[in-house]
């Protein structure tokens, strides 16, 4: 079952949060040649979503880098969003973490950089 853990993301700033992934017994899952993916959406039933960039930091101590640049965050509508987190090795996928992002709105509009 994955685990549930809110994210909150400022609009037109860059955001990164990284995870660290845990067996049964607390010791660190060893990621070596997974790959990791995460979207959000508006809802379950949303056909379009947003993605954020994922990848294996630390692939033997189970550590994902979850990131959404600011050029990116400052296009997207403001909001209430739903995510996930996947790990996938070959034909074998889970989910690992979900749960809600919050957008909040970009108030300063500075110029590009």
């Amino acid at each position: 079952m994955a685990v549930i853990s809110n994210l909150y993301v400022d609009q037109g700033s860059d955001f990164s949060t990284e995870i660290t992934l845990q067996n049964d017994d607390d010791t660190p899952m060893d990621l070596t040649g997974y790959s990791a993916y995460s979207q959000f959406r508006k809802s379950y039933n949303s056909t379009s979503g947003y993605d954020f960039t994922c990848s294996i930091t630390n692939p033997t101590t189970g550590k994902i880098l979850i990131a959404l640049p600011g050029d990116e965050s400052s296009v997207i509508p403001a909001g209430r969003y739903l995510y996930d987190v996947e790990i996938v090795l070959g034909n074998f996928k889970v989910r690992v973490l979900e749960g809600i992002v919050i957008l909040s709105p970009e108030i300063t509009k500075t110029p590009a950089l």
